[in-house]
């Protein structure tokens, strides 16, 4: 595998999930493979779970790993063709995209969307830089428009905890103090659409996500309709992705938390979210505290989703 940025790099989804219960069976199978291999990971926005599972699963497959805060750690950057650098970004991606090349095997990126240019986000500048300049296999730690990562881990969870063959699956909008990208919610419909689960997306009209990543979902904007018989609720905020209000917060309507009056419709369902979680807005305390709630192994699993990345990366090299 070159570059890792979407559900369509991966391959069959079946032997997917089954690489990665292998993996995480036997995590240190595999250490020789990256004997003398390094990983740079290359952070333009905070995290805690896709660093540390990210740097645990290339250290599991013997790796050695460099870490760099873009904000915190380096120079100012530019990404724009064409600029005066007058400012205070002391240094083109242009340069040091294969700068960072010399020093790594392969690298992964995290850059979030900017939520003011939709046609920007959605071409994925820096990810697709990355990708041309560097010389090197890059795979997607969260980009503008998806978090691949982390829906293959979904999808491992998923898989694990599921009691039918064909779940229904509910997406659900929820609401934040804060305006979020698309990207988690992009992915997750865009790996459940790859699979033959019942799919179904609820949110506030005027939230309509991308068409490309609303695929063969159904759309239903009644939540509580959504929710009856479904055997995973997957909770994310989003902002607007329409124009002429892309990146707006268009409601913060309590009605759509997630609550245990919300949940006592589905069959039994799971709860997941890919954290962090604002409590209390997405969803209550007693709902993701509940035996039902998959958020602890959903993290988990991040961990192997990035270690079967990394492994197909270094057989392919």
């Amino acid at each position: 595998m070159k570059h890792f940025t979407n559900v369509h790099d991966i391959g069959p989804l079946d032997s997917a999930v089954k690489e990665a219960l292998e993996l995480k069976a036997n995590r240190f199978a595999h250490t020789a493979l990256g004997k003398n291999r390094t990983l740079m990971m290359i952070f333009f926005n905070s995290s805690l779970r896709t660093r540390l599972s990210t740097q645990k699963a290339a250290m599991n497959l013997g790796m050695n790993v460099i870490v760099l805060d873009v904000n915190q750690g380096a120079w100012k950057l530019e990404t724009e063709r064409g600029v005066i650098m007058d400012g205070d970004k002391a240094e083109h991606l242009l340069e040091a995209i294969p700068v960072m090349g010399c020093y790594c095997d392969i690298i992964g990126v995290r850059s979030f969307a900017g939520l003011k240019d939709r046609d920007e986000d959605y071409e994925e500048r820096v990810i697709n830089q990355f990708i041309r300049y560097s010389g090197r296999p890059v795979f997607s730690m969260e980009a503008a428009t998806r978090h691949p990562l982390q829906s293959f881990a979904d999808l491992i969870t998923i898989e694990e905890h599921k009691t039918k063959a064909r779940p229904k699956v509910v997406l659900t909008w929820a609401p934040h103090p804060r305006a979020l990208p698309q990207a988690v919610p992009n992915s997750f419909a865009e790996w459940m659409n790859a699979t033959d689960y019942d799919f179904v997306i609820t949110h506030p009209e005027g939230y309509e996500l991308a068409p490309e990543f609303v695929g063969r979902a159904r759309v239903e904007y009644d939540q509580r309709k959504a929710f009856e018989g479904a055997d995973f609720i997957y909770a994310k905020n989003w902002a607007a992705y329409a124009a002429p209000n892309y990146g707006r917060i268009l409601s913060t309507d309590r009605s759509w938390t997630v609550d245990a009056e919300k949940m006592a419709l589905t069959d039994n369902a799971f709860f997941m979210h890919c954290l962090p979680v604002r409590r209390n807005m997405i969803v209550t305390d007693d709902v993701i505290e509940s035996p039902r709630s998959l958020v602890i192994p959903e993290a988990a699993n991040r961990e192997i989703s990035a270690q079967v990345v990394l492994k197909r990366m270094l057989e392919s090299l």
